[in-house]
């Protein structure tokens, strides 16, 4: 099957190179990093994590959402969704593939990836995220591999493959929890410590990941002229909308909970990122668009006349991936580093480099989703008999 991918247009080429070059360009730029460390990020003794592994938080969410395609098809056999779900689980696939090299990039030389497994720590958080994201990424590279290839063999996939299937639905959910127990593992950090942050991640995740997929369908329809139907992009923007208010409610709560008890330790993060502290208010516009933007999105999507229009659909989706994008792409990182335990205000801002590796990351991550979308569009037009 994988000879579908060399097969393109001129415009399906133009594509992949200039992902090609985007790639160059990032690497060139992490190049200047393995010689000069990561002092050539915005990064420091206060704010030790920053834009790579905020990107790495909001792409592993974007990776679990394809549970929410796999549930209703395979426990509760709602067939719109067989069409479009192989795009749920080749995204993911690209998305973890992006969460692995932003943590590698993260750890400034990359060797140090080993020191994970030749020194290994159970009782570490960080252990057991390797194994979930690494365990998660095989489970939808098997899943999906062998189900489009037996529907590309016209037969039914094969029994051995139900149990992977049916372990993929509690892993995925495993992969963002994990994440947020690495947040929430930290007791420093006052406005990470709380025990709804899990289910506010998977929330964000249901409304970010279906939201995307939903948008990559349009561009599958439009450029690969293959329709993944119109019944379950329906199906998923119910879910986007749905998760997306639970997702502001979650946040609603963790506001409250910290403005009526006034503990210091929990407002200050919160007036960073909503109203700012004396001298740095960088991230406040940031903060309040997620906030607009998601309302925005949910009520857009909450009427069905809106989600039957293509275009419209299109913007509300956009508004929520951007709303999920800047909360947990951006500020929820920054907001728990900003003030430090010592109440010192550190700023942090990407750096151009710092940018520009990230781009790379992305790059190839679009690359082998383009490559895997090529090939599972290329055996659906087969099987439909259509001409490709």
């Amino acid at each position: 099957m994988l000879e579908k991918a060399i097969k393109g247009s001129k415009l399906y080429w133009g594509w992949i190179c200039l992902l090609l070059v985007g790639i160059g360009i990032g690497f060139l730029a992490y190049t200047v990093q393995m010689k000069e460390g990561l002092s050539i990020t915005g990064m420091s003794r206060d704010v030790s994590w920053g834009f790579y592994i905020a990107q790495f938080t909001f792409l592993v969410g974007v990776a679990a959402s394809a549970v929410m395609m796999v549930i209703p098809k395979y426990l509760h056999h709602y067939q719109p969704f067989a069409r479009i779900l192989i795009l749920g689980e080749f995204l993911a696939i690209a998305a973890v593939s992006m969460c692995l090299l932003f943590i590698i990039v993260d750890l400034g030389q990359p060797q140090r990836m080993l020191n994970i497994i030749f020194h290994a720590t159970p009782h570490s958080i960080l252990f057991w995220d390797m194994i979930v994201l690494n365990g998660y990424l095989f489970l939808n590279i098997l899943i999906g591999w062998v189900t489009l290839e037996a529907e590309h063999k016209g037969v039914e996939p094969p029994k051995w493959i139900k149990p992977f299937i049916y372990l993929s639905i509690p892993w995925a959910v495993s992969i963002h929890t994990v994440t947020a127990f690495l947040y929430c593992g930290l007791p420093g950090r006052h406005f990470w410590l709380t025990a709804i942050l899990a289910p506010r991640f998977l929330a964000s995740a249901f409304a970010s990941g279906p939201a995307f997929l939903i948008l990559l369908s349009y561009v599958v329809k439009i450029f690969a002229k293959w329709d993944p139907g119109k019944e379950a992009i329906q199906s998923l923007a119910k879910i986007v909308a749905y998760a997306t208010i639970i997702n502001l409610f979650f946040i609603a709560l963790e506001v409250f909970t910290a403005l009526y008890s006034n503990i210091p330790g929990h407002t200050i993060h919160l007036k960073f990122l909503f109203s700012g502290l004396p001298g740095y208010s960088t991230y406040v516009p940031w903060m309040w668009v997620a906030i607009l933007a998601g309302l925005a999105g949910f009520f857009i999507l909450l009427f069905p006349e809106n989600r039957k229009s293509d275009n419209v659909l299109a913007i509300g989706c956009l508004l929520v991936f951007m709303s999920c994008w800047i909360d947990k792409g951006l500020c929820f990182l920054i907001g728990g580093f900003t003030p430090s335990p010592l109440e010192e205000v550190t700023k942090y801002v990407p750096t151009k480099l710092e940018l520009l590796i990230s781009f790379g990351v992305y790059c190839a991550g679009f690359l082998i989703l383009t490559i895997l979308y090529k090939v599972a569009v290329g055996v659906k037009k087969e099987v439909a008999g259509e001409i490709d």
